[in-house]
């Protein structure tokens, strides 16, 4: 039964799979069946987007809860992996829009305290979705250890996540003197991040979406005497520090944007989220669980202070 929400069943190719493993080949029943993304280690080959060139080419993925981490090798003989993914930064979210294909998953993990991205995908929609329930199985077993006190609905909505809202929108500087640029835009929970495109394997920059009580507020428009924007529909996001300026390209774009932003602002910040909080806007940070209890939290500024979080 905790197998089967692991086995997450948003969009189509997951929701088509799920429905297999219920009623045709019965992995909810029989546990033998659920070895493909339960048995803490998987190994294969994914299409992976390369971060320069764009191209997508076969490499060969290793996930170990023993090790806790997901890595990948560029060559069927390399001894040595290009990427080593600790499982407690890990996420992972199906994106066909993005990536063109109803098997794309896009991959983010913490490397050099920045977030990277990666894009695979694989022909086959359960191999797919077998890779991507081992991801969340690993972090289900992962947080268990960290976090013994949670309960199995604490931690099932921790072990990967969608996107708030993504897209395009201008922005300007800190100045607000520079000519607005387009760049893509993803919030992750209080992280809103923007890249010059889509696929990108690094943000541009981001921006940390405090609350209310601590003086984050969300306007629709833009200060008088603004310049250089292309796209009408403007929002000014107020922090402690700066105001920041966004442009959209349609009404509808910037009351999307305006209600996901009031969203986290209207939501009061967590212990976890403090800690999570960078000192500086371009900095990046962590903040994938989200408790209340307090033997929780001081678990997590001990896992901290141990760099395990």
């Amino acid at each position: 039964e905790c197998l089967a929400s692991i086995y997450h069943i948003w969009t189509s190719v997951k929701c088509e799979q799920w429905i297999r493993a219920k009623y045709e080949r019965k992995e909810f029943q029989r546990v033998e069946r659920q070895e493909p993304y339960s048995a803490g280690y998987r190994e294969g080959f994914l299409w992976k987007r390369g971060r320069d060139n764009g191209q997508y080419l076969s490499r060969n993925f290793i996930l170990s809860e023993r090790e806790g981490v997901l890595k990948y090798f560029n060559k069927h003989d390399a001894r040595e992996p290009k990427a080593i993914m600790k499982i407690n930064t890990v996420n992972a979210t199906f994106q066909p829009t993005k990536i063109g294909t109803s098997q794309g998953l896009q991959i983010t993990y913490l490397k050099d305290n920045s977030t990277r991205n990666i894009f695979v995908y694989h022909e086959d929609g359960k191999e797919m979705v077998d890779w991507f329930n081992a991801i969340r199985a690993a972090r289900f077993h992962y947080l268990q250890v960290a976090f013994p006190g949670a309960s199995v609905s604490d931690l099932l909505p921790k072990l990967t996540r969608n996107y708030i809202k993504e897209g395009f929108m201008e922005k300007t500087g800190p100045k607000h003197t520079e000519g607005f640029k387009k760049r893509w835009f993803t919030m992750d929970d209080r992280r809103l991040m923007y890249f010059k495109d889509p696929l990108d394997a690094y943000a541009r920059g981001e921006v940390f979406i405090g609350c209310q009580e601590n003086s984050y507020t969300v306007l629709p428009g833009l200060p008088p005497n603004t310049q250089g924007y292309h796209w009408q529909f403007g929002i000014t996001i107020v922090t402690p520090d700066r105001k920041f300026l966004f442009a959209c390209e349609t009404d509808e774009d910037q009351k999307d944007w305006i209600a996901a932003f009031q969203t986290v602002i209207d939501r009061p910040m967590l212990p976890q989220e403090y800690a999570g909080k960078p000192k500086q806007p371009s900095s990046h940070y962590s903040a994938l669980f989200f408790s209340t209890h307090q033997s929780d939290i001081c678990r997590f500024h001990s896992l901290c202070s141990r760099g395990l979080f």
